[in-house]
């Protein structure tokens, strides 16, 4: 199935795996079943794994099923999504397993309603967002989960059934690497260092929220 058939016509989050809590996790097991199933490149080589934070880990997106409000806002600490680049000018597809918007929705307007960059936020909730090709990802990321146990030792949300996921090196847990991002990461990143760079640095590049489309337009496929 194509891309395009895919946008007209939704697919069923069902078929993904999905523990809440756990979006690193779904998101490495979709960028796998994706590849296997024919909708990305078998070596995953369109697709880029995106971590949404900031220093404060307070950041604001809309239409999140986690939501109790109407509009789906929730306020997560972080939170990861997959971006499908797309050949032939194509907008980018977004994969966001906790999205109420259709899946996978293209990348404008998945910013236009989830990210709402003309809804003035306080300085504490600026988005930053560290992009990650995925083949470095899969071989790279690593958790214990460790990030998700109270002091004492007790679970905050039941973790996957699935064992925890160990990187090819044998590393057993770098999410901290991930999911810490700072202004001061993106000061340096022009859109075309970034564009570079994300293909070859193990936690990918940081960009600004008015620079993600930008450079998603620069990583279109021909």
């Amino acid at each position: 199935m194509t891309t395009s058939a895919i946008e007209q016509s939704s697919l069923d989050t069902s078929c993904f795996h999905h523990t809440p809590y756990y979006c690193e996790e779904n998101v490495y097991l979709l960028c796998n079943k994706l590849c296997t199933d024919g909708i990305a490149d078998t070596d995953g080589s369109d697709l880029f794994v995106v971590f949404i934070s900031n220093e404060k880990k307070q950041i604001a997106l809309w239409h999140q099923k986690a939501s109790k409000r109407a509009d789906g806002i929730v306020l997560w600490d972080y939170h990861v999504i997959c971006i499908q680049r797309r050949r032939g000018g194509e907008s980018p597809l977004v994969w966001d397993l906790d999205s109420s918007l259709p899946f996978p929705s293209p990348l404008a307007s998945y910013v236009l309603e989830t990210i709402r960059p003309s809804f003035q936020l306080f300085p504490d909730y600026h988005r930053l967002f560290r992009i990650v090709h995925a083949p470095v990802f899969l071989r790279c990321f690593a958790s214990d989960r460790r990030h998700m146990k109270d002091p004492d030792g007790k679970w905050i949300a039941e973790p996957p059934l699935h064992e925890p996921i160990v990187a090819e090196d044998g590393t057993v847990h770098n999410l901290n690497e991930y999911f810490t991002i700072s202004a001061a990461d993106a000061n340096d990143a022009s859109i075309y260092s970034a564009k570079e760079a994300v293909f070859t640095q193990k936690y990918g590049v940081v960009v600004e929220e008015n620079q993600l489309e930008e450079l998603f337009s620069q990583l279109a496929i021909q």
